[in-house]
Protein backbone atom coordinates (compact mmCIF):
# COMPACT_ATOMS: atom_id res chain seq x y z
CA UNK A 1 0.00 0.00 0.00
CA UNK A 2 1.54 3.30 -1.10
CA UNK A 3 0.46 6.70 0.15
CA UNK A 4 -0.54 9.35 -2.32
CA UNK A 5 2.27 11.88 -2.93
CA UNK A 6 0.57 14.71 -0.99
CA UNK A 7 -0.05 12.54 2.06
CA UNK A 8 3.44 11.04 1.81
CA UNK A 9 4.98 14.53 1.97
CA UNK A 10 2.85 15.52 4.97
CA UNK A 11 3.86 12.35 6.79
CA UNK A 12 7.51 12.91 5.86
CA UNK A 13 7.41 16.47 7.22
CA UNK A 14 5.77 15.25 10.44
CA UNK A 15 8.47 12.57 10.81
CA UNK A 16 11.29 15.05 10.21
CA UNK A 17 9.81 17.59 12.63
CA UNK A 18 9.31 15.02 15.39
CA UNK A 19 12.77 13.53 14.85
CA UNK A 20 14.64 16.83 14.68
CA UNK A 21 12.56 18.16 17.58
CA UNK A 22 13.58 15.10 19.61
CA UNK A 23 17.21 15.74 18.78
CA UNK A 24 17.02 19.37 19.94
CA UNK A 25 15.02 18.54 23.07
CA UNK A 26 17.46 15.82 24.11
CA UNK A 27 20.38 18.21 23.51
CA UNK A 28 18.67 20.77 25.78
CA UNK A 29 17.97 18.06 28.36
CA UNK A 30 21.65 17.04 28.28
CA UNK A 31 22.74 20.65 28.81
CA UNK A 32 20.45 20.90 31.84
CA UNK A 33 21.66 17.54 33.18
CA UNK A 34 25.28 18.70 32.96
CA UNK A 35 24.38 22.03 34.59
CA UNK A 36 22.52 20.24 37.38
CA UNK A 37 25.44 17.91 37.99
CA UNK A 38 28.23 20.48 37.88
CA UNK A 39 26.75 23.77 39.10
CA UNK A 40 27.74 25.08 42.52
CA UNK A 41 24.67 27.33 42.58
CA UNK A 42 21.79 25.62 44.44
CA UNK A 43 19.14 27.58 42.54
CA UNK A 44 20.60 26.59 39.16
CA UNK A 45 20.73 22.95 40.23
CA UNK A 46 17.14 22.95 41.50
CA UNK A 47 15.86 24.76 38.42
CA UNK A 48 17.71 22.44 36.05
CA UNK A 49 16.15 19.28 37.47
CA UNK A 50 12.64 20.72 37.56
CA UNK A 51 13.01 21.91 33.95
CA UNK A 52 14.38 18.50 32.92
CA UNK A 53 11.24 16.75 34.13
CA UNK A 54 9.01 19.17 32.25
CA UNK A 55 11.04 18.81 29.05
CA UNK A 56 11.18 15.02 29.33
CA UNK A 57 7.49 14.56 30.12
CA UNK A 58 5.95 17.13 27.78
CA UNK A 59 8.46 17.42 24.93
CA UNK A 60 10.83 14.46 24.63
CA UNK A 61 8.40 11.59 25.35
CA UNK A 62 5.74 12.91 22.94
CA UNK A 63 8.24 13.73 20.18
CA UNK A 64 10.13 10.42 20.36
CA UNK A 65 6.84 8.50 20.52
CA UNK A 66 5.48 10.47 17.55
CA UNK A 67 8.69 9.83 15.62
CA UNK A 68 8.33 6.09 16.23
CA UNK A 69 4.65 5.93 15.27
CA UNK A 70 4.98 8.22 12.25
CA UNK A 71 8.08 6.34 11.09
CA UNK A 72 6.19 3.04 11.19
CA UNK A 73 3.25 4.56 9.30
CA UNK A 74 5.62 6.10 6.77
CA UNK A 75 7.47 2.85 6.16
CA UNK A 76 4.23 0.91 5.72
CA UNK A 77 2.90 3.51 3.28
CA UNK A 78 5.95 3.75 1.05
CA UNK A 79 8.06 1.41 -1.05
CA UNK A 80 10.76 1.36 1.65
CA UNK A 81 8.66 -0.97 3.76
CA UNK A 82 9.25 -1.74 7.43
CA UNK A 83 11.27 -4.94 7.06
CA UNK A 84 12.73 -4.65 3.53
CA UNK A 85 15.90 -2.65 4.19
CA UNK A 86 18.39 -3.02 7.01
CA UNK A 87 18.64 0.74 7.54
CA UNK A 88 14.88 1.04 8.12
CA UNK A 89 14.92 -1.93 10.48
CA UNK A 90 17.92 -0.45 12.35
CA UNK A 91 16.09 2.88 12.73
CA UNK A 92 13.00 1.09 14.01
CA UNK A 93 14.95 -0.92 16.58
CA UNK A 94 17.04 2.06 17.74
CA UNK A 95 13.97 4.27 18.10
CA UNK A 96 12.08 1.54 19.93
CA UNK A 97 15.05 1.10 22.28
CA UNK A 98 15.13 4.87 22.83
CA UNK A 99 11.44 4.94 23.76
CA UNK A 100 11.85 2.04 26.19
CA UNK A 101 14.93 3.51 27.90
CA UNK A 102 13.28 6.92 28.07
CA UNK A 103 10.15 5.55 29.70
CA UNK A 104 12.25 3.60 32.19
CA UNK A 105 14.22 6.77 33.01
CA UNK A 106 11.10 8.87 33.66
CA UNK A 107 10.76 7.63 37.24
CA UNK A 108 14.33 8.68 38.06
CA UNK A 109 13.87 12.04 36.35
CA UNK A 110 10.69 12.67 38.35
CA UNK A 111 12.40 11.61 41.59
CA UNK A 112 15.35 13.98 41.14
CA UNK A 113 12.96 16.82 40.24
CA UNK A 114 10.81 16.12 43.33
CA UNK A 115 13.85 16.08 45.61
CA UNK A 116 15.13 19.30 44.00
CA UNK A 117 11.81 21.02 44.68
CA UNK A 118 11.73 19.96 48.34
CA UNK A 119 15.38 20.36 49.38
CA UNK A 120 18.64 21.86 48.31
CA UNK A 121 20.73 19.20 46.61
CA UNK A 122 24.33 18.95 47.74
CA UNK A 123 26.95 17.77 45.26
CA UNK A 124 26.73 14.26 46.79
CA UNK A 125 22.92 13.91 46.86
CA UNK A 126 21.56 11.40 44.37
CA UNK A 127 24.93 11.52 42.61
CA UNK A 128 24.56 8.14 40.88
CA UNK A 129 21.11 9.01 39.55
CA UNK A 130 22.21 12.47 38.45
CA UNK A 131 25.20 11.00 36.60
CA UNK A 132 22.89 8.43 35.04
CA UNK A 133 20.74 11.23 33.62
CA UNK A 134 23.80 12.74 31.91
CA UNK A 135 24.94 9.36 30.55
CA UNK A 136 21.48 8.39 29.28
CA UNK A 137 20.90 11.79 27.70
CA UNK A 138 24.27 11.61 25.94
CA UNK A 139 23.51 8.07 24.78
CA UNK A 140 20.08 9.14 23.56
CA UNK A 141 21.65 11.99 21.63
CA UNK A 142 24.10 9.60 19.97
CA UNK A 143 21.28 7.21 19.02
CA UNK A 144 19.26 10.08 17.54
CA UNK A 145 22.28 11.22 15.54
CA UNK A 146 22.76 7.65 14.25
CA UNK A 147 19.12 7.38 13.16
CA UNK A 148 19.38 10.76 11.46
CA UNK A 149 22.51 9.65 9.64
CA UNK A 150 20.80 6.43 8.54
CA UNK A 151 17.92 8.50 7.14
CA UNK A 152 20.24 10.64 5.07
CA UNK A 153 22.70 8.03 3.80
CA UNK A 154 20.31 5.04 3.54
CA UNK A 155 23.08 2.43 3.43
CA UNK A 156 22.38 -0.36 0.98
CA UNK A 157 21.36 -3.82 1.93
CA UNK A 158 18.04 -5.55 1.77
CA UNK A 159 16.82 -8.07 4.26
CA UNK A 160 15.89 -11.58 3.12
CA UNK A 161 12.27 -10.52 3.32
CA UNK A 162 13.08 -7.50 1.12
CA UNK A 163 14.79 -9.68 -1.50
CA UNK A 164 11.84 -12.08 -1.54
CA UNK A 165 9.38 -9.20 -1.97
CA UNK A 166 11.51 -7.68 -4.73
CA UNK A 167 11.74 -10.93 -6.67
CA UNK A 168 8.01 -11.67 -6.19
CA UNK A 169 7.14 -8.22 -7.58
CA UNK A 170 9.29 -8.86 -10.66
CA UNK A 171 7.62 -12.22 -11.16
CA UNK A 172 10.81 -14.14 -10.49
CA UNK A 173 10.46 -17.52 -8.80
CA UNK A 174 11.67 -17.53 -5.21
Amino acid sequence: MNMRPGLRKIVLVAHIVSSVGSLGAVAGFLALAVAGLTSQDAQVTRSAYVAMEVIARFVIVPLVSASLLIGVAQSLGTTWGLFRHYWVLAKLLLTLLTVIVLLLQMEGIAHVAAVAVETTLSSADLLGLRRSLVVHAAGGLVVLLVTTTLSVYKPGGMTRYGWRKLHNQKGDPV
